[in-house]
């Protein structure tokens, strides 16, 4: 498990040529490692090792011992070195501060490895050995499809669903077309793209003027309105940055013209010491305005009434060029304007055509949206409007030479293979919106364009990215789908191929439809269901997924009508918490939306049950800190007819991810192992008092074991609920202890299972970090408990407030009173010693307090010391221990002890990430020399920089 959480971090590592394509064929919001999907699949289809294993097959040396299984285990998943080895070098040597001079990992990432046709044959004569055939593995909601793809490469017989039709869509081109077609078809997708790209270039060319021997990488814009008083233009720009570092570059904002007051500002591109003005400070702050005219606010609320009228423009602020010396920016120019203004009268013209021959969608947003802040606060009401009119013009340019070139090459090739190559071509689109849209932002740090769905939202972007069409935009797509096509396609040929042009056998089928009836499955013909269902309200993939359907109508449409007959994805059957279509009911639509998240749940894992063989296994890939999004999945794999076997935490997200840095995200994902429940029974009534004990005594070993394999805060929580499931699924039914309001027994909600899995975590965590003989108080040990669960200032509402429970029976209220958290929009925050202070004479309240006699709360005292260390200095900070005879308290020193385990000690360019870690360091260096820093110490080193023991050559 340790290698496979290093492999999947490091498949995950956003380092160009190493990411998988199988990811960059078409943007999904959720999709497994290859390494950990191909890990899992094949553990839940070969047997355990056993003498007998061995003795019926004595020609596999691989079978002999169990280490030789689990090397060879490792090595069909692609691990062909020791990554714990790799990883403890250079953690040592990062740790010593010493440059490795070469890499320690001296193999591929685990994905790019290919097993040839002897492991593959031998593979299947042991599965065959097993199941009597080669077991088939099913993914019902096998979204961007990285399960069946792995299952596929194995030769396994393979299955997947998708509700969606745009996962559906990847899911043949990446599994079924790719099957048939091998690498054969490559230079077929680069030819009839070529011809899209070719055709689309011509329409565009005329609208994207450059100057002799120049690139036009991007065109950056700023969205604007008028001002309120003066009627000119306001471009809403937050700063001027263009690029920070060794050779910055900023705008400079004209408003007059050779003494000419401007109707719209110009922009002066400047480099260097020429910056001679504040380039953090632009002309927006707080969804306000600054007016250049006149000095004065632009209210929000203007703003966006502006936006929503219509009237919101855009200017063109910076054209980034390419360069034989690299990249930098110029002005806009005469010519630049120009051609926009052409373009958006092209469009004016010709929008109502295009709309109604489907060149554009005219499609609305749907009502029922959880995303509405980021697009109709600011006048986005179709799927068009994310688009600037240049931008609209560019995709309008591919629709048109998409249908042409099909039109020909339905006509000059055959009709199977013409539908296989528009399939792929299509998915061009999805990556030219994606990265061309008015959702798109300019990363000054990178110099590179941050896509529309970097995070899982349509987060309304003040500044844009343009991405010319010709010579940047769609050649670039066309590469990358040729790119990604060719690499899924040979991966497959490669594994388990005896010579060149020869290819295993494999068999796949992709349908469409809910996972709560698959009707082509017949009944117990699957050995293994292998699934990533939806994260309960993670993620809403119909509304994301409708950016792209909305075009691809028009486009993936004329190939497969049959997906793409509605208006819109299919919002109704999707199984998420989608709090928005219940909107009407008020203050109990989450409530609603999680039973129907359940319901459908529980349907499509009694689907499951049906078609899973009754010796087989179901596997499911689970990633959610939310306990309730826990407390649905297990009610509905109980109710389903499931047992939890065992459970394991994989860590599948980089750690320098974006959406994990600083944040206590989850970093792992909890495979759980099923099977059907032996239904018989032995006729007891068992209530949770009954199984009380079992599920802590499986929460503590979890717990241990976990920790001593290195996994750690939200992720060791999460790794315990697996184990608490098993144990009530196993003895189902199971009721309450606490009878239903009429004083029926009811079953018992997993919900109070997890909560005694979480008490036994918090009670382990609380005797290592402060002794069993200390006592602390309630709210010191809150404190200590949410740095070593969510290790970060910033925790998830929920999560929060199970641990304030689990700690001693605390609510969120009191804590915030107590000055310990601030609640915000879904989560809370720690606060660091400053904002606790209390003002004045405020008796025994919680906080720190220069003046008090005495402290009720450990946390308290240990906050007011850093607080005079912060503003004072060190030696008013060891006054004030002494005066309160803390230097020898064994409970304030353990409290000390504890933060110094807790608080991630880490610097980013040289300053403390948490301050109070580097207060406490310098405490504890001066006058605590009992507490010992090492514990829970890590080489400090930049967070923000990518990892390099991921790097390869």
């Amino acid at each position: 498990m340790a290698a496979l959480s290093i492999e999947s971090r490091r498949e995950a590592a956003p380092i160009p040529g190493q990411f998988p394509k199988l990811k960059t064929l078409h943007q999904w919001w959720a999709r497994r490692p290859i390494v950990a999907s191909a890990a899992t699949v094949l553990a839940g289809v070969l047997p355990a090792w056993s003498d007998e294993l061995a003795e019926r097959h004595p020609t596999i040396g691989a079978l002999q011992t169990e280490r030789a299984y689990r090397d060879w285990f490792n090595r069909l998943i692609g691990i062909w070195g020791d990554p714990v080895l790799a990883k403890r070098t250079s953690e040592a040597a990062k740790a010593a501060g010493v440059k490795l001079k070469d890499n320690p990992y001296t193999y591929r990432p685990a994905f790019k490895n290919s097993v040839g046709e002897q492991e593959i044959r031998e593979l299947h004569e042991v599965l065959v050995d097993t199941w009597g055939r080669i077991p088939a593995v099913a993914d019902v909601t096998a979204g961007g499809g990285s399960i069946p793809w792995a299952a596929l490469r194995l030769g396994l017989p393979t299955y997947a669903n998708d509700l969606n039709s745009v996962a559906v869509s990847i899911l043949n081109a990446s599994l079924t077309i790719p099957v048939k077609r091998g690498t054969a078809l490559t230079p077929l997708l680069r030819e009839w793209g070529q011809r899209i790209v070719d055709d689309a270039t011509t329409t565009l060319l005329e609208y994207f003027p450059k100057a002799d021997r120049e690139t036009v990488t991007n065109y950056l814009y700023a969205h604007a309105v008028t001002c309120p008083r003066t009627g000119r233009i306001v471009p809403l720009m937050p700063d001027w940055w263009l690029r920070k570092g060794v050779k910055p570059a900023a705008v400079r904002i004209r408003t007059q013209l050779d003494g000419v007051e401007l109707q719209t500002p110009r922009f002066e591109v400047v480099h260097g010491a020429d910056i001679d003005f504040d380039a953090d400070r632009g002309l927006l702050a707080g969804g306000r305005a600054i007016s250049p005219y006149d000095d004065l606010v632009v209210d929000g609320d203007y703003i966006k009434a502006e936006a929503k009228a219509g009237r919101m423009t855009q200017v063109l602020y910076a054209v980034v060029v390419k360069t034989s010396t690299g990249r930098t920016f110029r002005s806009p120019t005469e010519a630049d304007l120009e051609a926009l203004d052409r373009a958006e009268r092209l469009v004016n013209e010709n929008l109502g055509t295009w709309e109604a021959t489907g060149i554009v969608p005219s499609t609305p947003i749907p009502d029922v949206s959880n995303y509405d802040r980021g697009h109709r606060m600011y006048g986005i009401n179709k799927w068009a409007d994310f688009f600037s009119p240049r931008q609209l013009l560019t995709h309008a340019a591919f629709v048109q030479a998409f249908r042409q070139v099909a039109d020909k090459m339905q006509m000059e090739l055959d009709e199977n293979l013409a539908s296989d190559i528009l399939t792929e071509l299509a998915l061009m689109q999805g990556k030219a919106l994606n990265y061309n849209a008015r959702q798109t932002s300019w990363n000054v740090n990178r110099q590179s364009t941050r896509a529309v769905f970097e995070k899982h939202n349509f987060a309304f972007k003040w500044t844009f990215v343009e991405f010319p069409g010709p010579g940047e935009l769609l050649p670039w797509c066309l590469r990358q789908l040729v790119d990604a096509y060719d690499e899924i396609a040979r991966l497959l040929e490669e594994t388990g191929s005896s010579a060149p042009g020869v290819r295993l056998e494999r068999n796949v089928q992709v349908t469409a439809g809910t996972a709560a009836d698959v009707p082509s499955i017949s009944d117990g013909s699957i050995q293994h269901i292998c699934m990533d269902p939806p994260y309960y309200a993670n993620v809403m993939y119909s509304e994301l997924s409708n950016f792209f359907y909305a075009w691809q109508r028009e486009t993936l449409g004329v190939v497969t009508p049959e997906l793409f007959e509605e208006e819109n994805t299919d919002l109704e059957n999707e199984a998420v918490t989608n709090h928005a279509r219940f909107a009407a009911l008020g203050s109990r639509k989450k409530e609603i939306a999680g039973l129907d998240y359940e319901a459908k749940m529980a349907a499509i894992f009694t689907e499951c049950c049906r078609i899973l063989s009754d010796d087989g296994v179901l596997t499911v890939m689970f990633t959610n800190k939310n306990a309730r999004a826990w407390d649905a999945l297990g009610s509905a794999l109980i109710a389903a007819g499931f047992t939890v076997e065992t459970s394991w935490p994989v860590a599948t997200e980089p750690e320098s991810s974006s959406h994990q840095a600083n944040k206590n995200a989850a970093e792992s994902t909890i495979m759980l192992v099923c099977r059907k429940r032996d239904r018989s029974g032995d006729g007891g009534k068992r209530y949770f008092e009954d199984v009380a004990p079992e599920v802590r005594a499986a929460a503590r070993g979890a717990s241990v074991r976990f920790a001593e394999d290195g996994i750690e805060g939200v992720d060791l929580m999460l790794a315990t609920y697996g184990p608490a499931l098993s144990v009530i699924s196993r003895n189902w039914p199971v009721y309450s202890s606490v009878p239903d309001a009429s004083g029926a027994d009811r079953l018992l909600r997993p919900e109070e299972a997890l909560d005694t899995a979480r008490e036994e975590v918090v009670e382990l965590r609380r005797r290592r970090l402060v002794g069993e003989s200390v006592q602390i108080d309630s709210l010191t040990d809150f404190v200590l408990m949410a740095w070593d669960i969510f290790k970060a200032r910033e925790a998830d509402f929920d999560a929060a407030r199970l641990l304030a429970l689990a700690v001693g029976g605390l609510d969120i209220d009191y804590l915030t009173r107590a000055k310990v958290l601030k609640k915000k929009a879904g989560t809370v925050e720690l606060l660091a010693p400053e904002e606790r202070l209390r003002r004045g004479n405020e008796g025994d309240v919680p906080g720190v307090r220069l003046k008090a006699a005495r402290f009720e709360h450990l946390i308290d005292a240990v906050d007011t010391m850093l607080y005079i260390a912060k503003v004072d200095g060190m030696q008013a900070a060891k006054r004030f221990v002494d005066q309160h005879g803390y230097i020898d308290d064994g409970a304030f020193i353990a409290t000390i002890q504890g933060l110094i385990n807790t608080i991630p000690r880490k610097k980013s360019k040289g300053v403390w990430v948490y301050p109070e870690a580097g207060l406490l360091d310098t405490l504890c260096t001066l006058y605590f020399g009992s507490v010992d820093l090492s514990v829970g110490d890590i080489p400090v080193m930049p967070i923000d920089e990518p990892a390099a023991l991921f790097e390869m050559e």
